[in-house]
């Protein structure tokens, strides 16, 4: 048999259309039945099977695909999922993927239409953001590349000679908040540069870096002969979705000619709220920005996003000349600079279509009016939390994300709460620690939550903290 295609079309087309079908009834009745659930032994026994010498039918793969995988997801397509920071995704979101898939498009480069689909996308996030329209960017696979995209071009825009010679002993060094995602660290640590390098600001009573203490910092490290060559300030922290004072930092980085990188993994989307974008002042002057459209845009997993200011040194942070990958004037091989030349990725996939199509549906205004609207839900539940007797609000709820503590409980009958919760499929927050105290973190990131959602969560979290009182009170 020669090829991989099937012979008889009108089979793989029918168990094609039964596929959409049932995405679309999972879909339609999102919220219905548990929010996650633990997969049983059984379940993992069944998806250990080896590596098969002979072939599945589609209709046998999909019948296990069914039985073993739709059950026990992760939980984040329910309105009932409030943990961590991850977007819901939409249909259309879905239906470009399946379109993306049929065309198979490697993005790395060469002239073709894709390419010229992820150039409006990239366009799109800078107008978004207030970036010039002549920066550049590409989409990664999540912030975590994206920031560390970043750490590199400023780190070779401070001196180029790394890209051949090493980091060897530059003393270079950068900046950011105690609150800063564990990326920005671990993106020090790949480049070469070491996490130690990233010295971590402390942070002021609403949990946003402090700007002094950042001068100071500077100032310290370069009478001590290091060389300071970024500041990252934070747009939306993970822990309570604190915002730095980016005009703040960016006048400290400006001062210094230093870099100035803004993470703002979910918060770059709170650009398109007339009422939140106010307090992202400041964003529009990073020299490099990083973002998820799979988080607060909705779009499918994957689509990260990394823009720079500079074209020029984007590009000299990663193009290579290679005698087979030669850019051309005309054919195939034309339409330069290609997207390989802006990150380390040669192999790329066609993720800027679920961007294009979600954006170019929904369109910024209405994207904006589901920022607000997931703001407001979480808005609500703050006040539920700070009038119930029992409850404290830990942190200013600047955006969407809700951290409260159970009066009461040691830190790990609240780990275990929230553990209880999770199995009962009610509702899935996560839990983070702040000044020092575990709080329940509710991040309502979720185009489908809403105070409906809230309120069964904390309802059972009230009765759980309840029950657990209770068992104190019986020992």
């Amino acid at each position: 048999m020669a090829g991989l295609d099937p012979t008889d079309w009108r089979g793989i087309r029918e168990i094609g259309h039964r596929m959409l079908d049932e995405v679309f009834d999972r879909m339609e009745h999102m919220g219905e039945g548990p929010v996650w659930r633990p997969m049983p032994s059984a379940a993992r026994q069944g998806l250990k099977e080896g590596l098969p010498e002979k072939g599945h039918t589609l209709d046998a793969l999909y019948a296990r695909y069914q039985e073993l995988v739709v059950p026990y997801g992760a939980g984040n397509t329910h309105p009932g999922f409030m943990g961590w920071v991850h977007g819901a995704g939409t249909p259309v979101g879905m239906l470009a993927e399946m379109l993306a898939g049929g065309l198979n498009a490697n993005c790395g480069g060469r002239d073709h239409a894709p390419i010229e689909v992820e150039r409006e996308v990239i366009r799109w996030a800078l107008q978004m953001v207030g970036m010039p329209q002549d920066g550049s960017g590409c989409l990664v696979t999540g912030s975590s590349m994206a920031n560390f995209i970043s750490v590199i071009t400023a780190s070779r825009a401070q001196d180029l000679a790394i890209r051949k010679n090493g980091i060897g002993g530059r003393g270079l060094v950068g900046y950011a908040a105690t609150t800063a995602h564990g990326c920005l660290p671990r993106a020090f640590d790949l480049a070469g540069l070491g996490s130690e390098a990233l010295r971590r600001v402390p942070v002021l009573a609403d949990h946003r870096m402090d700007v002094g203490a950042l001068s100071d910092m500077i100032a310290a490290d370069r009478k001590a002969g290091f060389v300071p060559f970024m500041v990252a300030g934070t747009a939306g922290t993970v822990d309570c979705g604190a915002i730095d004072d980016l005009v703040a930092i960016e006048a400290v980085a400006h001062a210094a000619g230093i870099w100035f990188h803004v993470d703002a993994a979910f918060g770059a989307l709170a650009c398109l709220s007339p009422r939140f974008k106010e307090q992202l002042s400041g964003i529009e002057k990073a020299d490099s920005l990083a973002f998820d459209f799979h988080k607060w845009a909705q779009v499918p997993y994957d689509a990260g996003c990394v823009l720079v200011r500079d074209s020029h040194k984007h590009a000299a942070a990663f193009a290579q000349s290679l005698d087979y990958l030669v850019r051309e004037e005309r054919g195939l091989a034309a339409g330069a600079p290609w997207f390989c030349d802006f990150g380390p990725d040669l192999s790329r996939g066609f993720r800027a279509l679920k961007v294009w199509m979600t954006l170019g549906h929904y369109g910024s205004e209405r994207m904006g009016d589901m920022v607000e609207t997931c703001c407001d839900v979480a808005a609500d539940l703050a006040r539920r939390v700070e009038r119930t007797e029992g409850l404290a609000l830990l942190a200013p709820v600047t955006l969407n994300i809700v951290c409260f503590g159970l009066d009461g409980l040691e830190d790990v009958e609240v780990s275990e709460l929230v553990q209880d919760l999770h199995e009962s499929g009610i509702a899935a927050p996560s839990t983070t620690r702040i000044n020092g105290r575990l709080a329940v973190r509710a991040a309502i990131i979720n185009h489908r939550t809403t105070t409906v959602h809230t309120d069964r969560m904390l309802d059972a979290v009230i009765a759980l903290r309840r029950d657990r009182l209770r068992a104190q009170t019986a020992r």
